[in-house]
Order: C-alpha cells, then structure tokens, then sequence
C-alpha cells in the first residue's frame, strides 16, 4: 500500500469517526430519556433479586361455577399472592395479586372497604391511575387494578388484575371484611356459645322501633324549631323594653351618686350661705331621684308581662331542645340496631370495644383467662341467617390458641351478650387479637388491627389519618360515597396517596 493510499484511508476512518461522534452525540439526549424511563419503568414492573427469589407460583383467576351471593369478606394471601371472594357458601371469585414490595410491604391485618372509585387517580404517585379501586385505610392502602409481574411490587397497595378488579368494585358493598393474612387462610365453619344468637321477636321488633322513634325525633325537632323562633319573637318585642329600662335605670344610678355628693356637700357646708346652697342642690337632686324611681317602677310594671314572657320562651326553647337532642339520639340508637355488630376483645388492652355503623358505641373491661399467653387474631363473620340464629364462621390469621380454643378463654360480660345477641345480624363479626386498636380507627372506620410480628412498610410510611376531613353522611349508606374525589359537598385530604 503506497503512501498516499495509507493518507487517504487514515482520512476517511478520521471522518467516519467525526461523524459517528457526531451521530451519537445527537441520538444521545433521546436515548438517556428512553434509558431512564425504562429503568424506572424496569424498576417499578420487575422485582428486586430479593422478592424474586422467593417468588410464589402463579395463581390464576377463578370463579365459582354456581350463582354467587352477596360478598361478605376478601383474604389476601401475602405468602401465594392471590385474593379470595367469598361469600355465605364459600369462595366466589381468586386472582393473582401484587402486594408490596420489602420496604413498603402491604400490613397484615384486618381492615374492611371504606370507599370505592372505578376512576382513582393517586395524588401521591404523579397521578398514577388506580382503576377501581377499593380503600381500606384512609392513609392509602387499597386494592386496585394494576401490573401483576407474578410477585410483591406495590408501594403497599394489592394490585389485582385489571378485569377481575373491573368485575369485582361492584359486587363488594361498603364495609366489607378485608383480611390480609401473612400466609394462606380460609373460613370454616363454627360454632360456640359466645358467638351472638339473636332472638326472633328482637329482630322482628327493630324496624318498627326504629321508625316510631324516628317519627318521635322528627316531631321533637319540629317543636324545638317552633320554640326557638317562639323565643326569639319574644325577645324581639321585649327588645325596646329592655333598653328602655336599661337607660332608666342607668339615669337613677346617676342621680343616686348625684344625691350622695349633694348630702355630703350639705354636711361639709360651714357658713349659712353654703349650706343654703347644698341644700338647694341636695332637694333638687332628692326629687330627681324621686322622679326616676317613679318612671323605673312605672316602666317595670308596664314590661314585666312581656319580659316574663320572653324569659318563658327562652326557658321553653332549652327545654324542647334538650328534649330534641334526647329524642335524636333514641332515633340514632334505634337506627344502629338495624346494622350489623362489631365487637373487637383485644389481649393487649383487656377490653371489649363495640360498633354499629363505623360508630362507638361501647367499650368495656374483659377477662382473658391466661392473660400473658398468646391467643393469636381470630375473625369470626356471621354469614347468614340459620334455623336456630346465625351461622358463624372463622378465620384465623396469626399463631396463637385455634379459634374455638381462643372463644373459650373470653368471658364477655352477660349484660354486653344481653344487649347485642337479640339483634344481631348477618355480617356481624367478633374480632379477637394479641393487637390493640391501629392507629387508623377512627370515627370514618371499622375496626383496624395489625400484626405487629409482620412487615408494615406499606403502612408506616403514611401518615395517620388524623387531619381527614370528611363529606357529611355516612358512606356505609351510599356505595357511591366517595369523599376524597368530588364537587363543593366533598372534601379532599393532601399529601395520602395510594400505592403502587
């Protein structure tokens, strides 16, 4: 190869080289953006080595081949990674799910549904959609539809199958059990005899005693509105009367100093010529308070028919108010026997807590024979009316006493079983568990228990839900209930978000 020819290749390798510098150096923005959106991309759809190396066989989804009932509970096995449907009979609906990832592991525990949006958007994850979406914290746990790569992935949440979540948001009702277990659980069937028998004539006598007491807290209320605008029309007419003798009397006040100054005036006097003129003064002064007294004792006569009847309308209108309030929370009680009990006996804190409607109404010391020993976390779900009152099952989420075992060291108080067993209902429930309350029951939930002995990275890297604000009503009510996403009604929680 001659000189030349080496010149002429050495230039063209030099100009292949500029413009393939130049090439990259131009594909080079766009494939850092393509890079970094697959990486995180990558990162949020593929599993850390860790979450793969313990991956669980794929589920897939079924459903019964029979007529499915009502929804009663969800179990979410962490361990298998699938959601169970179940209702009074038995298991509904299963899919695969993907809870969260190590760090941000979804808690065990028991929760239940307390919204639902086919069209979540997270305020939390830059607007991620969520489709139909089912709450159980109000801090931002959920199941909703979403990528399912075959093992835990979430920032907490439980992803389920697009469709299976399509078809499932509307099956469930508001409050359904929500059970996530660290491993595989199901219900079986029990009985025992601190599970609530209701009695027939109880049951059959709320509806009729809830109405009649409704009426009565309308009639009260109806009354206590005409009192107080009773009241306030007589105030009104006694208005002017009021500060008329307000005025009168603050003028004799005057005119009684007035005096008092002319009678010491009169006593310091100490020529015949000043006394004279005290005593000028002191009469003048004297017939001015005479005068006023005459006008106050004349004005008093003349309102005190008005004023006594303005003070009678006042006292009438706090008394039909108390009677209001009296009437309105007979209506409300009566109201909450309709819905089904819930009653929580935690070890830790040896108390018995009950609910009607996400609403307190109870809560009382129990005894816990073997107290120090462990009784594990037990839900017991009347499922469906039977011959001889409710059929009852159980599921048991946590290693301790088995559930029957667990029924049999409780001694709840006879009074509290004589007030809840004649009218309890299907989908009552009895909770036992080592745990204490959550820190997320509050006002807007059911019970909430987790499993301190389990991961709850999910869980606390929210914070408590105790800044919610939420729409007037009970969402118990309304399946639509969504309080979180809609107009001036609703309002909207900062900074929760939900996660994927």
């Amino acid at each position: 190869m001659t000189n030349r020819s080496m010149t002429m290749q050495s230039t063209t390798m030099q100009s292949m080289t500029i413009q393939s510098n130049w090439a990259i150096r131009r594909w080079r923005p766009a494939a850092i953006v393509t890079l970094a959106a697959t990486a995180a991309l990558t990162a949020l759809t593929v599993a850390p080595s860790a979450d793969a190396a313990t991956r669980p066989a794929r589920s897939t989804e079924t459903t019964a081949p029979r007529d499915a009932g009502e929804a009663l509970m969800a179990i979410v096995s962490i361990k298998s990674q699938h959601v169970t449907i179940y209702d009074a009979d038995g298991l509904i609906m299963r899919a695969p799910v993907s809870t969260g990832t190590k760090g941000r592991e979804t808690p065990s525990g028991i929760f239940t549904v307390l919204q639902k949006d086919k069209d979540h958007r997270s305020n939390l994850y830059d607007d991620a959609w969520m489709p139909h979406m089912l709450r159980i914290t109000w801090s931002g746990i959920a199941l909703h539809g979403g990528p399912l790569p075959g093992y835990p992935a979430s920032h907490g949440c439980i992803r389920m199958p697009y469709g299976f979540a399509d078809k499932l948001v509307d099956k469930v009702r508001m409050g359904m059990r929500v059970i996530v277990a660290p491993n595989d659980a199901e219900p079986v069937e029990v009985s025992h005899p601190a599970l609530f028998a209701p009695e027939p004539e109880a049951i059959a006598a709320v509806p009729a005693r809830a109405e009649a007491l409704a009426r009565a807290a309308d009639e009260a209320a109806r009354a206590a509105s005409e009192a107080k605008s009773a009241a306030a029309a007589a105030a009104r007419e006694a208005a002017p009367l009021t500060a008329s003798l307000r005025k009168l009397k603050g003028l004799k006040t005057r005119a009684d100093e007035a005096l008092a100054r002319a009678e010491n005036a009169l006593a310091a006097a100490k020529t015949d010529e000043a006394k004279t003129r005290a005593e000028e003064l002191q009469q003048k002064a004297a017939a001015r308070v005479e005068d006023l007294q005459r006008q106050l004792d004349t004005a008093e006569a003349n309102a005190k028919s008005k004023l006594d009847a303005a003070a009678a309308a006042q006292d009438a209108a706090k008394a039909a108010e108390a009677k209001r309030a009296d009437a309105a929370n007979a209506a409300r009680e009566a109201k909450l026997a309709l819905a089904p009990v819930s009653v929580f006996i935690s070890r830790t804190t040896q108390k018995l807590y009950v609910r009607r409607g996400l609403e307190a109404i109870l809560e009382v010391p129990v005894t816990i024979r073997n107290p120090d020993q462990p009784i594990g976390t037990h839900v017991f779900t009347a499922v469906a009316r039977a011959e001889r009152g409710l059929r009852w099952t159980a599921v048991t989420i946590d290693t301790g006493d088995n559930a029957r075992a667990a029924l049999d060291r409780i001694s709840i108080p006879q009074d509290v079983l004589a007030s809840l067993a004649p009218t309890a209902f299907p989908r009552s429930s009895l909770i036992i568990s080592d745990e204490p309350l959550n820190r997320e029951t509050n006002h807007r939930t059911e019970f909430v228990v987790a499993l301190s002995n389990q991961p709850q990275g999910g869980l606390a890297m929210r914070r408590a839900p105790a800044a919610v604000r939420f729409a007037r009503g009970n969402p118990w009510d309304d399946a639509r209930f969504t309080p979180w996403r809609g107009g001036g009604q609703y309002y909207y929680q900062r900074r929760q978000g939900w996660g994927w």
